[in-house]
């Protein structure tokens, strides 16, 4: 979910009616970068008040906080009681369950570690059939129960990481906390997942996003499959082309498909999604990206909140590419 990057512009002349700013914060959190872009007429937002909206997420949705909350539930045996940080993402994960028939699913984390993907590192070999199966009699949304503001579980092995939405909703949360402070022109993004509201000041232009190629090479400039503009809402990307590691020839990609309790291995190379909020793209690209092309656009179609992107290979091998009707409106 780093595969999209900003396209803005570095300086605009000014206005003879206001005299619009542009400010920028760029930082680190949740092991990736952030960028923080806002228009007005003075500096309203600081890196230490950003700094402070994230710990606050981190003490609540990181597993690789020992302390965290979501990493107390995971060592209960019966659940915790949630902050309104991780009943935000618990609800909005639940609903997304449902919609997709579980190909969105929070209680992967075991089979993330049986993978290799886990807090310890990639393991260097494939975990067998028997302990996949295993596995997945203690996986599925449906062992966990939401009650008011507590979070159980029906079953102690019961595990959950985030990961899939929090950083989704974490630029939810700072794209609210600048609406907060009266600002109506931004771009706030965190490792690739973005949310947009208004334009670049004072020239009245579309903020720009570039959807990274899929064959771009480490070593090699940025290259972009598109262009896309928005005024306002959401743009978030999942794909299976960065990271992964390669186990008897084959290539195993960070992203699961908790049905099969198998890595996806489908004809998607990618999928960027449109949604009003980022917390909504965040979920749904990742049960895109594990349903399949011919599913997930059917799916997409369906819904009249969401917009897809996708990036695959057709049977012969070829990479194409193709996109919902209302996502054609934002290539530029």
């Amino acid at each position: 979910m780093i595969f999209i990057n900003l396209i803005i512009a570095l300086f605009f002349p000014p206005s003879s009616q206001e005299v619009w700013s542009k400010y920028q914060i760029n930082g680190f959190t949740q092991g990736t970068t952030y960028s923080v872009t806002y228009y007005a007429q003075q500096r309203i937002v600081s890196e230490s008040q950003l700094d402070s909206i994230f710990a606050r997420i981190d003490a609540s949705l990181s597993i690789y906080d020992e302390r965290s909350l979501i990493s107390q539930f995971n060592d209960s045996k019966d659940g915790i009681v949630m902050d309104t940080h991780f009943k935000n993402v618990i609800q909005c994960s639940h609903e997304i369950y449902q919609d997709t028939d579980g190909f969105f699913d929070i209680t992967v984390l075991p089979l993330m570690e049986a993978w290799g993907f886990g807090k310890k590192g990639i393991v260097p070999t494939e975990p067998n059939s028997e302990l996949i199966k295993e596995i997945k009699k203690n996986t599925g949304s449906k062992l966990l129960q939401i009650k008011g503001n507590s979070l159980s579980k029906k079953n102690p092995k019961v595990r959950i990481d985030v990961n899939g939405i929090a950083q989704g909703y974490s630029v939810d949360v700072v794209a609210d906390f600048l609406e907060q402070k009266k600002i109506v022109n931004y771009l706030v993004e965190i490792g690739g997942e973005i949310r947009i509201k208004g334009k670049r000041q004072p020239s009245g232009e579309l903020m720009k996003i570039g959807i990274e190629s899929t064959t771009h090479q480490e070593h090699l400039p940025k290259s972009y499959q598109k262009i896309v503009s928005i005024p306002e809402g959401a743009i978030t990307t999942s794909g299976n082309y960065q990271k992964f590691y390669e186990s008897k020839g084959k290539k195993i990609a960070h992203l699961m498909n908790p049905k099969t309790g198998y890595p996806v291995q489908n004809d998607l190379i990618s999928v960027t999604v449109f949604a009003p909020d980022a917390i909504t793209a965040d979920g749904y690209d990742n049960a895109l990206m594990a349903m399949g092309l011919k599913k997930a656009f059917q799916f997409v179609s369906k819904r009249k909140k969401l917009e897809a992107y996708f990036i695959y290979k057709d049977d012969n091998g070829v990479v194409k590419d193709t996109a919902t009707t209302g996502f054609y409106s934002f290539f530029r």
